[in-house]
């Protein structure tokens, strides 16, 4: 097992804010990027926690990231948020349309918010449960960079195209998932490269459309999709509904539009809200009720719900406030910093 180290709490954020500001992010940005790489870090969602500074780092030296962009927020119609980045990463953009996109939400039902032209690279979980946490439910979908084989195809076409959803409970952490609908996501390939490590069987092919365990001969060749054809047509919704239907941009040209670059991707996102209270006529707190009696079903059969084990681990870093990370993770990170 690799040499870990211990850091506080206090330390992910110093650590990450010292690294995105050195490297050309203003404190805005900064703050917007670390408070998601802090959730995800504190919840062991290693692939998009800390490690993902290398994407935000590759991405503002390629010289196409604004780090200093301000987002221009439109409010489009009664229901529909508009929200440029501005060639920024899309979280400042979606923190700063959040909380129309709520108030939308509850006074329509539903209300949609496009975030444009923005370069990507966080889990989605964190934005749904910005929902969630104000009562509503929320869903979330964008494509990526083309990595992924469409089913019965051979070369990458497709993203790894993440698909959150959060339903907000009554005094408990909401009921939350949020997967890419390849079979890994890009981050745990390039995990599994790094640790040396052989991937499962079925997850991607390489370079000649041949089935491979190397994570090596995957980043090079094409990831494949989950559930074979059904997470293949799941992955091509996503294109479109964050593709052409925002005006924005397909996995495939995100991938063109960077030229070769190690960047993050830049594309769209699409965020959907729902209120429980006017889509059920009033009737919130009695259906939360019956929504807690399917949950306990499950939970009662011994499965587990969705982002239990993430939850759980947020649980116990937050009481002990610290998490450990490899050393040699560490040091990368700090070789990140400029002088």
């Amino acid at each position: 097992m690799s040499e870990q180290i211990t850091l506080s709490l206090d330390d992910i954020r110093t650590l990450s804010e010292s690294i995105l500001l050195s490297n050309g992010f203003n404190q805005a940005h900064a703050s917007a990027i670390t408070d998601i790489i802090y959730t995800n870090q504190i919840g062991d969602c290693h692939s998009h926690g800390l490690y993902r500074l290398f994407m935000c780092v590759e991405s503002i030296r390629s010289g196409r990231v604004d780090g200093t962009a301000a987002p221009t927020i439109i409010d489009a119609a009664p229901a529909v948020v508009r929200a440029n980045a501005n060639d920024g990463v899309s979280l400042l953009a979606m923190q700063a349309a959040m909380p129309l996109l709520i108030e939308k939400a509850k006074i329509n039902g539903i209300a949609a918010l496009a975030i444009n032209r923005c370069f990507h690279f966080s889990a989605l979980w964190p934005e749904v449960e910005k929902l969630s946490e104000a009562g509503l439910a929320g869903m979330a979908m964008l494509p990526s960079h083309a990595w992924v084989a469409p089913a019965g195809g051979r070369r990458g076409l497709l993203g790894t195209n993440p698909f959150a959803f959060s339903w907000p409970r009554q005094g408990k952490s909401p009921f939350t998932f949020d997967f890419a609908t390849s079979q890994f996501a890009r981050g745990e390939i390039e995990l599994y490269r790094r640790a040396g490590k052989a991937l499962p069987e079925g997850v991607a092919i390489d370079k000649e459309g041949q089935p491979t365990t190397n994570a090596e001969a995957a980043m090079d060749g094409a990831m494949l999709t989950f559930g074979g054809h059904k997470g293949s047509a799941l992955s091509l919704m996503i294109e479109l509904m964050a593709g052409p239907l925002i005006d924005d941009l397909t996995s495939k040209e995100s991938m063109d539009f960077a030229e070769g670059k190690p960047e993050a991707p830049y594309h769209g996102e699409i965020i959907l809200a729902f209120d429980p209270n006017l889509l059920s006529g009033g009737r919130a707190l009695e259906n939360n009720d019956r929504a807690e009696r399917l949950f306990a079903d499950v939970i009662d059969q011994g499965a587990r719900l969705p982002s239990q084990r993430r939850q759980a681990a947020q649980a116990y870093n937050l009481a002990r406030q610290a998490v450990e990370i490899p050393k040699t993770l560490y040091d990368d990170l700090l070789a990140l910093k400029q002088t």
